[in-house]
């Protein structure tokens, strides 16, 4: 056995002694994006640091815990805030609660975050469905011995973002008449944002948003044979687009005004993939 895998049991055997509940769907909130925590019912709260090798998110709007309960009718667990690699972590303390959820059986990841828009289309308040991602924080998290009770050493990311899932998001925005955007993520390590050359140049790329997360979680839960789909919600135009300064202020507002929208459009998915 791992060392890794010896930090999961303990992190699984922690969890084990304040819920019984063992989840198919998880979902990860992003900035601004935490109040979809307030919706879920019969919740059960466990904070990051009481949960053994967790690490404490620093960020701001990312309150840091774990909440397992219903959503709507279903189950789930859902990460209130993740852990970030630009907050000075290593990558694999960034990944460690998507390893847990792995062995805790997670069979479906629902990712969300906040993002600059690059697509010259968006708007601010938009919510994009990634089709696809370009790492560019010069890192990927399966780098050293591969974990081969958690996957094989060469992961495909042909479909990284799972289609059936893509197309219930698609048809839950339509059933809500939401005009869900589809498009590419480009992540950065951060935290500083980008500089409008890089934004020209990602553009040439085909990327339509940039952030600082979710293709390192992406990119393990994959590994580990999760399905897995992100929505991001375009919380400023991205540097050089507009003349103002970007602030971390603006993409937590734009989040707070989003938030509704997001939670019936999670909520929904939620519902449809429990009801396939």
């Amino acid at each position: 056995m791992s060392n890794l895998d010896e930090k999961v049991k303990e992190s699984l055997a922690y969890i084990a002694t304040i819920t019984p509940l063992r989840p198919e769907i998880a979902l990860v909130l992003g900035s601004g994006l935490g109040k979809l925590a307030s919706v879920i019912t019969e919740k059960t709260e466990i904070n990051y640091q009481d949960i053994p090798h967790f690490c404490s998110s620093t960020a701001p709007g990312h309150v840091g815990k774990l909440i397992f309960g219903k959503l709507g009718a279903v189950e789930v667990v859902c990460m209130q805030g993740r852990i970030h690699y630009y907050e000075g972590y290593g990558m694999e303390q960034t990944v460690y609660p998507v390893r847990v959820l792995a062995k805790m059986g997670i069979k479906y990841l629902l990712l969300s975050n906040a993002s600059g828009g690059i697509n010259l289309s968006f708007k601010p308040g938009d919510l994009m469905l990634l089709t696809d991602h370009i790492n560019f924080m010069g890192i990927n998290p399966l780098v050293g011995a591969n974990e081969a009770s958690f996957g094989v050493r060469f992961s495909d990311m042909s479909y990284a973002y799972n289609p059936a899932l893509r197309q219930i998001a698609l048809e839950a925005a339509a059933e809500l008449g939401e005009d869900l955007k589809q498009g590419v993520y480009l992540a950065c390590s951060g935290p500083s944002y980008e500089t409008p050359a890089e934004i020209r140049m990602f553009r040439q790329w085909g990327a339509d948003a940039v952030g600082m997360s979710t293709v390192p979680e992406v990119i393990v839960a994959n590994h580990s044979g999760i399905k897995t789909i992100a929505i991001s919600c375009v919380s400023n135009m991205a540097a050089g687009i507009l003349d103002q300064p970007l602030t971390e202020e603006e993409v937590l507002e734009t989040g707070e005004k989003s938030s509704q929208r997001f939670c019936a459009l999670m909520t929904r998915i939620v519902e449809k993939i429990d009801g396939r």
